[in-house]
């Protein structure tokens, strides 16, 4: 996929999330070197995000425009206050005009699936589901892997929790 996770596949049905597997996410360890990322900002209010479709069409056109892929079409937030998410968009290779990151380590991911509102439960079961196998994390991402339109369009709605373990 070359950067085309914000296009309409067809015009009468359109699509700009990838359909996502599950399987290969839930209850996984799994370890990235160097993996490459695009970060932005997006605001929030009481961690609810404002302008996250404005941060994803910006991130959408530097990839394009780069020639780059996103692999998975992997978006990690971070939550770093009521006030701001950190966005984490992977990418195949280095962007121009872009804040270029990278994320090393051995991680787990658990799967959701459900109504955005149920974040919090997810995050408690996740936390209980850490502790409960003895891991230790220092961060924790969110992977909302569709947007509420495709969600909708497939039926599911998944969002994956992955922890940095220590």
């Amino acid at each position: 996929m070359k950067g085309d996770f914000m296009t309409s596949q067809m015009p009468e049905s359109p699509i700009c999330c990838p359909e996502f597997d599950p399987i290969p996410w839930n209850e996984k360890t799994f370890e990235w070197t160097d993996k490459k990322f695009v970060k932005e900002k997006v605001c929030t209010l009481f961690f609810m995000p404002l302008n996250f479709g404005k941060v994803m069409k910006k991130l959408d056109q530097k990839v394009t425009k780069a020639k780059a892929s996103t692999p998975e079409g992997l978006c990690l937030s971070d939550h770093t206050s009521k006030w701001n998410m950190d966005l984490y968009l992977a990418v195949d290779k280095t962007i121009p005009d872009a804040e270029n990151t990278t994320l090393s380590g051995k991680f787990f991911s658990k799967v959701y699936e459900g109504k955005f509102q149920d974040t919090g439960k997810w995050n408690t079961d996740f936390e209980n589901s850490l502790k409960s196998k003895g891991i230790k994390t220092d961060k924790c991402y969110m992977w909302y892997t569709t947007c509420p339109k495709c969600a909708k369009k497939y039926g599911k709605n998944y969002v994956v929790f992955i922890a940095r373990l220590v």
